[in-house]
């Protein structure tokens, strides 16, 4: 009988996500065949600190350690200090093969405001919108409804619509307190679309099926996470709308250099696709967009991270 793969599954991190994250990884842990992989489960708790599969603090050193000991690392570290590249470099440097994209990919994509230079670059449209620090926030006014957001934060946490002037600095207040950059975008009518895209080593791309979420209002956090939201797969769209959007989820995807399964979300408008974000460590659990769009193609969600681990395998030989 062939060694099992081992493979770590990081999980937690020190962000407002470590939530999502620790169901994501304990998803993940669960679904990874145990014939086939010996899973070592690692948790980076809210203030940091790395904990073994019980739950006890090992540090950095420890988690060094336990991962040069693993075959492939699978990080399940959603927002700051997880998916905006910090792990992919903690393994470049350890020299470990990992599931996702690297370091490059995962800072640029955090980061929405690079995000939307680097769509425009590839001739993808972004909503309009402003960059604002805190020495530039007070030189801002309100003029119109717009969508408030930190630049570099995840799941909704920060966002909020608003709609008149009074509104405005609660949510410059709400969106600062998690980032030291907001963004400020002009609102978009048009229907939610994801499209997730998967990289394979031999530089082929694999677009699931589109999915629309259908939410009345700006789909947050509790729409999100807490079971309300609609998803539609595929979303109700002719053939050549959705190859217009494969081709500019795509296309976005290459220009930031990602790699592994990559969440890329629309708005569709009456003028074709307007890129809202990019997630290079989506939400993944079972009921994740993610899976559930690969398990509408046929890849099941062990087979879909079974595929990941095998291509990460792959790309480090």
């Amino acid at each position: 009988m062939n060694a099992r793969t081992r493979v770590a599954v990081v999980g937690g991190g020190a962000n407002c996500e470590h939530d999502v994250s620790l169901a994501s990884a304990a998803s993940v842990a669960a679904a990874l065949d145990p014939e086939r992989y010996d899973v070592v489960r690692l948790t980076i708790d809210p203030h940091g600190t790395w904990l073994d599969g019980g739950g006890r603090p090992v540090g950095l050193t420890g988690a060094t350690f336990l991962l040069r000991r693993c075959d492939v690392v699978l990080p399940v570290v959603h927002g700051p200090h997880g998916e905006d590249g910090t792990l992919a470099a903690l393994c470049d440097l350890a020299g470990l093969p990992f599931v996702g994209s690297g370091v490059r990919a995962g800072a640029l994509a955090m980061d929405k405001w690079t995000t939307k230079l680097v769509a425009g670059a590839v001739c993808v449209a972004t909503a309009p919108g402003v960059l604002l620090t805190p020495a530039s926030r007070a030189a801002y006014a309100w003029t119109h409804p717009v969508v408030v957001k930190p630049v570099a934060a995840g799941s909704s946490h920060g966002v909020s619509l608003v709609a008149d002037a009074a509104g405005l600095d609660a949510a410059l207040a709400a969106a600062f307190a998690l980032d030291d950059r907001v963004l400020v975008e002009d609102v978009v009518v048009g229907r939610e679309v994801d499209v997730a895209v998967l990289g394979r080593p031999d530089g082929s791309r694999v677009v699931a099926p589109t999915l629309e979420v259908v939410v009345d209002g700006v789909f947050g956090f509790e729409d999100k996470y807490g079971g309300t939201a609609d998803f539609r797969i595929p979303a109700a769209l002719d053939e050549t709308d959705t190859k217009t959007l494969d081709d500019a989820a795509t296309a976005v995807y290459d220009a930031l250099g990602c790699a592994g399964v990559a969440r890329v979300d629309f708005f569709w408008t009456a003028d074709g696709p307007v890129l809202n974000e990019v997630n290079t460590m989506p939400g993944f659990t079972e009921q994740s967009q993610v899976p559930k769009m690969f398990a509408a193609a046929g890849l099941p969600y062990a087979a879909l991270l079974d595929l990941l681990v095998h291509d990460a395998l792959a790309a480090a030989r």
